[in-house]
């Protein structure tokens, strides 16, 4: 039987820290469907710069990804519904309250587990694993 995985998030300028993540997700099943958010749900952050449907296809391309998908603009958890994951895997840093994400699954009747990934240690100096940082990187340089 495939262990069905979902990861979930805005992966704005894809960077090294979304590659682990999406590995160590992929790791704790068969099948990763990765849910990226649409702009509408970003509301955390700064909202993203790239367009939600370039993100999904960047996001698709990644070897450890089977399907990427847009998340549901009025209900993060219509996707997770319909794909009925044995795991939810959340980034090591991600704004998610694991309780309040297992309360809502009990509640939908969707059985599956939640596990946290963990940060990616930084293996060079230059290497910056926030979009935040990479675009106040790009403002200092070239703003």
């Amino acid at each position: 039987m495939t262990k069905t995985v979902i990861a979930q998030g805005t992966f704005d300028l894809l960077h090294p820290g979304h590659v682990h993540y999406l590995e160590e997700a992929v790791a704790m099943g068969d099948e990763l469907y990765v849910i990226v958010a649409r702009r509408a749900n970003v509301d955390h952050k700064p909202e993203p710069i790239c367009p939600a449907t370039q993100r999904r296809d960047v996001v698709a391309a990644l070897e450890a990804v089977d399907e990427a998908i847009l998340g549901h603009e009025e209900d993060i958890f219509v996707p997770i519904e319909e794909i009925d994951p044995d795991v939810i895997a959340l980034g090591h840093d991600q704004h998610h309250d694991d309780a309040a994400i297992e309360d809502e699954l009990e509640r939908r009747g969707i059985d599956c587990e939640v596990r946290r990934a963990s940060a990616r240690e930084r293996s060079a100096d230059e290497e910056i694993l926030s979009t935040r940082l990479i675009v106040e990187r790009i403002l200092e340089r070239r703003g």
